[in-house]
């Protein structure tokens, strides 16, 4: 294989996709010709091809400098951040993919910019989308509605030589974080993903400078990111609602949301303020109302409490103004709202445990569409983790905090339940033994349920019927991890004490 000539097709891909044009082309060479340490392109011919996705010529590329020692090909993050440094050579500057992006807005709408600026993310292989394929995906019904479930295969779990790596690194405040706008065009090292294809484009929030961007891990449709100009903590308040309102009333065709401010209800980033979005319609989304109420004092909002396990308040309204005022008036009723006899408790001396989890969406028949999950961060001895999060009996298949995407009824999991999936199958066919009471089983953190699986569906299921049986009690899973992460919970009891509270925020029957 010819590094030269491989070269040549790969620009080929990125000249048809857009990437790169005219002088551009040259410019492109000459840096992929500098970083593959050669002295002249390949002069022969290049015949046509057709790719959809870079992956095949990457990786034709990555094992040709990993030959050369352009890099230790036994270290996976040290692969993923070369990729971007190949690809990176082909993308358009930060500031002309703004100005594509504005331009598109401005002349052809929102959804043009977003379709043309999700594509590049595409083409350039910032989102992997070959990697994401391999994720595993399946819904499971439950009395909720469907949940939905994905196995994360794109961050696999950290091998001993990465990890002894990592502790290696010298400290460094450089990004703040993986969402400071400093990211785009950073090198990477072993801790921190390589952003040579990373680009942003600048959105005005209630007159403030926010930037608009692509996850690179999509966890569902045109996953985006909106996040603060300034490294600021994550915030909760009526300003941080209108502020998502205010997003999607630029970007109708997407729905926007906010992890929660605190520690163990919130996402995984708190120390920067962000919203995530996409052209998604989520479990949560297609819920209906347990209890239809209207709130007083705003003429217009529809809405009530929500068939949802993590307990939810949904008012809506053609009038943006006065759904952001019942919506307010629900966080506002919620920050300070106390009932001892459910175990709700707004504060601890000075700490503060309420907040919201909000999502907003547009739809063309109802208007927008608010549900703001009710959030609290208590811990007890019991409890450590938090009384409102994952309880233990769950944590073989779910122990990470509930955050936005979970809340709106997608389940992201970690990659090792592939193949502990695939063992607790093979138990359930007859195929294996149950060893998971054995020391140092690597099952062993599923003994209780293998144990309650096997007394429910014994073992001498088909490898299909086995699989469908896994899969649905993974989701069942997932919905009780769910119903945990509700403050109010699915009983008589729950459901009474909801609707003083609703009744406190101003939601009446009628």
């Amino acid at each position: 294989m010819n590094a030269a000539y491989e070269i040549e097709r790969l620009l080929q891909f990125g000249h048809k996709h857009g990437l790169v044009k005219g002088l551009d082309v040259i410019v492109a060479r000459n840096q992929l010709l500098d970083l593959f340490r050669l002295d002249a392109p390949y002069e022969g011919e290049v015949p046509e091809e057709e790719f959809e996705y870079p992956t095949q010529l990457l990786e034709g590329l990555l094992d040709l400098a990993a030959g050369q020692g352009l890099f230790d090909n036994s270290v996976y993050n040290y692969r993923v951040n070369f990729e971007a440094r190949i690809m990176g050579c082909m993308m358009p500057g930060a500031q002309e993919t703004a100005r594509r992006f504005e331009e598109l807005f401005q002349t052809q709408g929102a959804k043009a910019a977003t379709d043309w600026f999700y594509k590049l993310c595409i083409d350039s292989n910032y989102i992997r989308t070959a990697q994401i394929a391999q994720n595993i995906q399946w819904s499971t019904s439950t009395p909720y509605g469907e949940l939905e479930i994905t196995i994360n295969l794109t961050k696999p779990e950290k091998d001993p030589k990465t990890i002894a790596l990592e502790k290696l690194q010298p400290q460094t405040a450089y990004p703040k974080c993986m969402l400071c706008r400093e990211n785009i065009g950073y090198a990477g090292r072993i801790n921190f993903p390589a952003r040579q294809t990373h680009r942003i484009v600048p959105v005005k929030l209630c007159g403030e400078q926010w930037y608009f961007q692509y996850s690179p891990y999509v966890y569902f449709n045109e996953h985006c990111i909106i996040l603060c100009e300034e490294h600021t903590p994550m915030e909760m308040d009526r300003r941080t609602l209108a502020k998502i309102m205010d997003f999607v009333q630029q970007f109708p065709h997407y729905t926007c949301g906010s992890n929660a401010d605190l520690p163990i209800v919130g996402g995984s980033i708190l120390s920067h303020s962000h919203f995530q979005g996409g052209s998604y319609e989520f479990p949560m989304t297609r819920a209906t109302l347990a209890a239809p109420l209207h709130c007083t004092g705003h003429e217009g909002v529809r809405g009530g409490i929500l068939n949802w396990p993590v307990s939810t308040i949904r008012p809506e309204s053609h009038d943006p103004d006065a759904l952001l005022a019942a919506a307010g008036d629900v966080l506002e009723a919620w920050a300070g709202y106390t009932d001892e006899s459910v175990g709700i408790l707004a504060r601890s001396g000075e700490v503060r445990h309420n907040t919201v989890t909000p999502i907003l969406h547009f739809d063309g028949e109802r208007g927008y569409v608010m549900d703001l999950a009710l959030r609290n961060n208590r811990t007890s001895e019991e409890y450590p983790d938090g009384i409102f999060h994952p309880h233990p009996e769950w944590h073989n298949i779910k122990k990470e905090n509930i955050g936005l995407i979970e809340v709106m009824g997608l389940a992201i999991l970690p990659c090792r339940l592939k193949e502990q999936s695939a063992a607790v199958c093979r138990i359930l066919c007859g195929a294996e033994p149950n060893t998971s009471r054995e020391e140092s089983s690597p099952l062993a953190v599923h003994a209780d349920w293998i144990d309650g699986l096997i007394a429910k569906y014994g073992t001498a299921l088909t490898p299909g019927e086995a699989e469908h049986a896994v899969r649905g009690e993974i989701g069942l899973v997932f919905s009780h991890v769910l119903e945990d992460a509700g403050v109010f919970k699915q009983t008589d009891e729950g459901r009474a004490a909801f609707a003083r509270f609703a009744a406190c925020a101003g939601l009446a029957e009628g």
